[in-house]
């Protein structure tokens, strides 16, 4: 504006589902359609994909009137979580890195609990180190980083399996971890609670166009 930068966002192109996100605007040019600018061109330039989709933050109310009145859906209440998990992982599991010869099965496995597979598993595997699981010699959970964080996300065939990679992921570090966790998965909730993480701010999955309702488990990064 006048040849000053007010404000930035981001459409993440990794996979046929776009992620928008973060948006940012100069607090001396809020209120003033930055935001809605910025949005409608995200969304204007996804067109024609299968969907998009963001995480918005569930106590602000000016982002949610405007991602709503540009066609996002509220999907799905989560929850930021963090802290350091209390248990050892059980017996009965092999934990490793994720490496280019398990694309395909973390893909089938991604495509089975959300419709798609999340292709920025692979361009970022010595940035991030994600992390399998593995129980009679079938990859049953991953994760997109070793150090996760809100850019990480997760998916297991059941609760039991993510749940045991996330306590081999917190054995291997001793600092606090954070991720992002649909609070109506509520048994997986109240786990992460029981663990001693906390709950730090409510969020909403929202999206435009395909979304499946996801089987098995899962936790999803802020992107999506």
């Amino acid at each position: 504006a006048d040849g000053k930068l007010v404000g930035s966002n981001f459409l993440r192109e990794y996979n046929a589902i776009r992620g928008v996100g973060p948006i940012s605007v100069d607090p001396a040019a809020q209120a003033h359609g930055v935001g809605r600018v910025l949005m409608k061109a995200a969304v204007d330039r996804a067109r024609g994909q299968p969907g998009v989709r963001l995480v918005q933050e569930a106590v602000n109310g000016a982002s949610l009137a405007l991602y709503a009145s540009l066609g996002f859906e509220a999907r799905e209440p989560l929850v930021l979580v963090r802290g350091q998990f209390r248990e050892e992982p059980p017996a009965g599991y092999t934990v490793r890195p994720v490496e280019a010869g398990d694309r395909a099965s973390c893909a089938a496995l991604c495509e089975r609990v959300h419709g798609f597979a999340r292709a920025e598993l692979w361009d970022n595997l010595e940035r991030d180190h994600p992390l399998m699981a593995v129980r009679a010699g079938r990859v049953v959970a991953y994760v997109s980083a070793g150090a996760l964080g809100m850019g990480a996300h997760g998916v297991g065939e059941t609760e039991a399996d993510l749940c045991t990679l996330l306590l081999a992921v917190g054995a291997a570090t001793p600092d606090p971890l954070s991720l992002i966790v649909p609070t109506r998965r509520a048994s997986f909730f109240r786990w992460c609670l029981s663990q001693g993480l906390r709950a730090l701010k409510p969020l909403t999955l929202m999206t435009i166009g395909a979304y499946q309702e996801p089987t098995g488990a899962y936790f999803p990064s802020i992107a999506y």
